[in-house]
């Protein structure tokens, strides 16, 4: 059995550390270290980290950093290889904007590659929509990022957020 009826969602912990560097250096070409991923963990502060499990294993997670009372930025999200298309990023994000939305949060940003239409399909569908870019962002690519933001707004039980869409004149303004 498979899908997000048989995850469990939870705040991620130090003993997640290993699986989540397994997972980043699977998944990006500059992976996060095991020191920067637990000084994340650890900042209860002004940080918030999950992970989506099942049957044990750590099959995706999700990092949001607050910037302020209201905004937050989506520092990382990543899917276990093999697992990806089967809805954990979903998920991850479906759980996060219900904590943040009920925590007084209205805006949300990050930055993806403009290389990553998987991701891109993923935050359009939440409302994220491109402002900007990042000229030779990844370092060792040297690709570009997209700097998105979103209203933080509800999700429905069709999945859907409760926002207006982003219309696709305005996801192409000045991006590519």
């Amino acid at each position: 059995m498979s899908g997000s009826d048989t995850w469990r969602i939870r705040l991620a912990e130090k003993r997640d550390v290993g699986e989540l560097v397994d997972i980043e250096a699977a998944q990006f070409p500059e992976p996060w270290t095991k020191s920067m991923l637990l000084d994340e963990i650890t900042n209860l502060e002004s940080r918030r980290y999950t992970v989506a499990q099942e049957a044990g294993v750590v099959v995706g997670f999700l990092g949001l950093m607050f910037v302020l009372k209201d905004e937050l930025h989506i520092n990382t999200i990543a899917t276990r290889a093999g697992y990806e298309g089967r809805g954990v990023a979903t998920a991850l994000l479906d759980e996060a904007w219900a904590e943040v939305s009920a925590r007084g949060v209205a805006r949300a940003t990050l930055e993806v590659a403009v290389s990553n239409t998987r991701a891109l399909e993923l935050y359009y569908r939440y409302g994220f929509a491109p402002v900007g870019v990042r000229k030779n962002y990844y370092e060792k690519t040297r690709e570009d990022a997209l700097i998105l933001w979103a209203d933080v707004a509800p999700r429905s039980s069709n999945g859907r957020s409760d926002s207006p869409p982003v219309g696709p004149a305005e996801r192409s303004t000045d991006v590519p």
